[in-house]
């Protein structure tokens, strides 16, 4: 088989019989004297697969392209595992709501059981397809941290409503909000559970916002069953 051979100074290729394979001889072109390379040291540049240019490795796999992890973003495991959260605090939520308990009780202890699910549930497919998911303790740990922090946000909410809107002189509990206090209040909360998501699992901002209010939503829809009013503020809170 043909050696293909370069010149290095006047870089005219040409072709030399393997029998020469380590050999020196002139270039034909400008007589340089020259080391013709052995089969084993030749460069061999491979044509490009499925017309996408790049450099490829010995095996012609591509060393440019940045791989693809396997996408499984929905998990029928997950979307059974939150389902089945949200309905048994949902049941118990309805159970409790006729014992001797606090109003406010019930409404704390739903939230906190069901941030992380949801926190994870929104994980699963709003993340990026083009980075590496978090998984084992990581990913549990960042999940139990930041539906713990959706849940604390319904504190937030009432600090800030009362601490904004409520009477300053005798200290009473947040009362019915006009529409604008109400709308600034939701939008401070909602600022900073995109914030939270953006930073626990690094999403796009909408998609951190998404994975927020799928929380906030289904604990919206949990108040309306156990007879409280959407948000505390509306009519009856």
């Amino acid at each position: 088989m043909p050696i293909q051979v370069t010149c290095p100074g006047c870089l005219k290729r040409f072709s030399v019989s393997e029998k020469f394979a380590g050999q020196e001889g002139p270039c034909p072109k400008c007589k340089a004297l020259i080391t013709i390379p052995k089969p084993e040291e030749e460069v061999v540049i491979h044509a490009p697969a499925h017309s996408e240019a790049g450099a490829v490795s010995a095996g012609g796999i591509s060393t440019l392209k940045t791989s693809r992890k396997k996408d499984a973003k929905f998990r029928p495991i997950v979307f059974a595992v939150v389902l089945g959260v949200v309905l048994v605090v949902v049941l118990l939520a309805v159970l409790l709501r006729g014992a001797v308990l606090e109003s406010w009780l019930v409404p704390i202890i739903a939230t906190v059981l069901l941030g992380p699910p949801c926190a994870w549930a929104g994980y699963t497919f709003l993340r990026d397809a083009e980075l590496e998911p978090y998984r084992g303790v990581e990913l549990w740990i960042r999940v139990t941290v930041c539906g713990l922090v959706f849940a604390l946000l319904w504190g937030v909410y009432l600090f800030i409503g009362e601490q904004l809107f409520a009477d300053k002189v005798f200290q009473t509990k947040l009362e019915e909000l006009e529409t604008y206090q109400m709308f600034i209040v939701v939008a401070i909360v909602l600022g900073l559970g995109t914030f939270a998501g953006y930073v626990a699992f690094d999403l796009e901002p909408i998609s951190a916002f998404f994975n927020f209010a799928l929380f906030f939503t289904i604990t919206i829809l949990l108040r309306l069953v156990v007879d409280l009013p959407a948000l505390p503020g509306l009519p009856g809170g």
